[in-house]
């Protein structure tokens, strides 16, 4: 019987001791993912000219969510966006189905030496932190994209390490405004990209993004509404975090 007893009570003994284990190790967890997580968006846009335009507006797609949501709204608004010439003026448009800049230039003049091979460039850019984590999986439905997005269709991914990672490739349109008066040889290029991504450490740091971006080359004048190619990389990284309670 006492026999009997002493196994009762080892057993006992054992599984308290492997369910502390157990609870310690997922505070632990739980801790080190929420003391450590932080989500930010990286955001570029390059206008790239190798002749001069004047009497420039543009109607440029800001990234937004489907609730027209921007993480860099404040940024452009209170003109804290990094590479804003002074001669620039900006206004925030929202349409309803997209977020747009207006952007307009008395006149945009590339500095001497400015040839096709190489063309003068502008990028403004920012780094917003995000209050809350970035659906990263699922940013067409649920986080900020250069907007509407239309045509979205699978692609084969330009960078082998985004398909290594687990993440998939897409190619979609949208579109911009654009009007000036230039040289019937004028090459201007439109670039912009949004990155989201979400960093964490337990036991060893941790990632998940997104990527997205658009791009268009245009020759001579403009006056009016052009297709813009946009690429999405989403899924990138680690998804095996703890989920949090909102």
């Amino acid at each position: 019987m006492d026999r009997i007893i002493k196994i009762t009570i080892s057993l006992f003994i054992i599984i308290l001791v492997s369910f502390v284990a157990l609870v310690g190790y997922t505070g632990y967890i739980d801790h080190a993912y929420r003391s450590s997580l932080s989500s930010s968006y990286s955001y570029t846009c390059t206008i790239t000219t190798d002749s001069p335009l004047t009497n420039v507006t543009f109607f440029l797609p800001v990234p937004a969510d489907p609730n027209g949501n921007s993480p860099v709204i404040a940024q452009l608004s209170s003109h804290q966006i990094t590479g804003v010439p002074d001669t620039w003026t900006t206004d925030l448009y929202e349409t309803g189905k997209a977020t747009l800049v207006k952007i307009t230039i008395p006149s945009l003049v590339p500095p001497s030496g400015t040839t096709t091979k190489n063309p003068y460039s502008i990028t403004l850019s920012t780094n917003v932190t995000s209050k809350g984590i970035i659906d990263t999986m699922n940013p067409v439905e649920k986080s900020p994209m250069f907007r509407p997005v239309q045509e979205l269709k699978p692609t084969d991914c330009k960078d082998s390490a985004t398909t290594a990672s687990g993440g998939q490739c897409y190619t979609y349109l949208t579109s911009l405004y654009a009007k000036y008066e230039a040289d019937p040889n004028a090459a201007v290029t439109f670039r912009s990209s949004l990155t989201g991504k979400n960093s964490w450490t337990i036991f060893d740091p941790r990632t998940n993004e997104y990527r997205t971006s658009v791009y268009l080359l245009m020759f001579g004048e403009q006056k009016g509404w052009t297709p813009l190619a946009g690429y999405l990389e989403k899924g990138i990284g680690s998804y095996d975090a703890p989920a949090l309670d909102e």
